[in-house]
């Protein structure tokens, strides 16, 4: 088995580009997940794996076969190597290098009258996960992000949604391609945005439903507000009148699921 001791080796050097560089991610269309649950987690959201590099001392031989497929490289590596690649405070002893996948809005593969989260322009990473986390909690459909502002497959996005970007269906697109997308496949608009909305909770969301947010600065773009079938506002008695997005996105996603029988 090939082994790594050197934090200068060049193929050490090229992952810490992978790490470090959206554009390096782009071109080789790979990317880093460390971690055991998140690279389980990877496997059963059918991410292939290129190459394992764990530390001996710090996982075993049935930890390694339950994360990694047959066809993957596996190389020991040192704990100096290691913590040059390690992105986390905790550490596992493993890091694997895995083929990043389509994310088009023609590569997701919808039920009947799915029910979607649509998040345009999100730029934390720590927002962007914790709404992956209720999607995968929630059992949606897919996720859509609209005129992305991150790399989905940059670290914190993979570390904040505790692996749950595995773990879900997701698309990117610009605004205008989701919007002609969503209407293509006869997917009703609920917006969350403060003019000429509606209460939330008096709408109806067991036919085909996008649930859309926007930014906690700006809202939602012209152009959703203009293609809604329905905007929606979550009341508040507060002196602010936004709060989290994720957290607002949580509170839509839970009452469409208990409108559609899911149990509370």
């Amino acid at each position: 088995m090939k082994q790594i001791t050197s934090p200068q080796n060049p193929f050490i050097k090229q992952l810490v580009q992978l790490q470090e560089k959206a554009k390096a991610r782009r071109q080789e269309g790979l990317f880093l997940i460390e971690g055991q649950r998140e690279l389980e987690l990877a496997r059963k959201g059918g991410y292939e794996l290129e190459t394992v590099l764990f530390v001996p001392g710090m996982i075993n031989e049935s930890q390694l076969a339950r994360i990694a497929n047959t066809e993957a490289q596996f190389i020991e590596i040192s704990q100096e190597v290691y913590q040059k690649l390690a992105y986390r405070d905790t550490t596992e002893g493993v890091i694997a290098v895995a083929k990043t996948k389509n994310l088009s809005l023609n590569s997701l593969q919808l039920k009947d009258n799915p029910l979607i989260l649509v998040a345009e322009a999100t730029e934390k990473p720590g927002n962007l996960g914790a709404m992956l986390r209720t999607a995968d909690a929630a059992r949606l459909d897919a996720v859509i992000i609209a005129n992305p502002k991150t790399d989905l497959y940059n670290p914190n996005i993979v570390r904040n949604s505790m692996g749950c970007l595995f773990t879900n269906q997701i698309a990117t697109g610009t605004t205008d391609e989701v919007i002609a997308w969503l209407k293509e496949k006869n997917i009703n608009v609920y917006c969350a945005t403060l003019q000429d909305s509606a209460l939330y909770h008096q709408q109806d969301y067991t036919a085909g439903s996008a649930l859309v947010v926007g930014t906690e600065a700006t809202g939602l773009t012209q152009a959703w507000r203009d293609a809604s079938t329905k905007n929606i506002i979550i009341p508040m008695q507060g002196e602010i009148d936004s709060m989290n997005v994720s957290v607002a996105a949580a509170i839509l996603i839970f009452e469409a699921k208990r409108q559609r029988g899911f149990a509370v």
